[in-house]
């Protein structure tokens, strides 16, 4: 049996990825490459993307981003890919990687859904500056918005089309119909939701 590889730096993972033709997150000294997303998923991250990138355009000091730009967890030595991230912090530039965004969105796939919820979303909320983190269904309009206030996160489940994700740094609010702008779900999904419609309305 071989040995164990000894878990990389920070410095040496960041250097390997630079020169990696395939992205891989980074969590205390482990590496886990990224696999491909759907049309769904491409669909709703460009959606958010247009969205918030216009509305940084209209704060100087506000940057968004996709899914290249990383994002440094201090406190747990790890760097994500999010779907979308805005910093609107001056002093945080460096060229490969966040350390104080502001609003943070991961688009659910089905092998990430669990890392998602649990191991981003406690990493992510221990990021001082954070003030947003939403999780978006591919498969369905269902988006679990978590907010931090005074006592510290709340978390809010969004699935209607008026329903928005709200960004505070960024003045942005986004109903879901503009997030799922162009999404088809699958068969199965949207003849339930339909379903429920026509319940509810009678």
């Amino acid at each position: 049996m071989q040995p164990k590889p000894s878990p990389l730096t920070a410095t040496e993972y960041l250097n390997r990825e630079q020169q990696s033709p395939v992205k891989h997150e980074f969590v205390d000294g482990e590496v886990y490459a990224m696999s491909g997303a759907t049309r769904r998923h491409n669909l709703i991250a460009g959606n958010l993307l247009a969205l918030t990138h216009a509305a940084a355009r209209e704060r100087d000091e506000c940057q968004a981003f996709g899914s290249d730009m990383k994002v440094h967890v201090e406190m747990h030595n790890s760097f994500y890919y999010p779907d979308v991230s805005v910093c609107c912090d001056r002093n945080d530039r460096h060229e490969l990687y966040l350390v104080r965004p502001c609003f943070i969105v991961e688009v659910l796939s089905p092998s990430t859904a669990s890392i998602d919820r649990r191991e981003k979303r406690a990493s992510y909320t221990t990021i001082e500056s954070l003030r947003e983190y939403a999780i978006v269904d591919q498969d369905r309009m269902h988006v679990e918005l978590y907010r931090r206030n005074t006592d510290g996160w709340q978390g809010y489940l969004l699935t209607q089309s008026d329903d928005a994700v709200e960004s505070s740094c960024l003045g942005l609010r986004m109903a879901l119909r503009q997030v799922y702008e162009g999404v088809e779900f699958p068969p199965q999904v949207a003849e339930s939701a339909a379903a429920d419609h026509a319940g509810a309305g009678g």
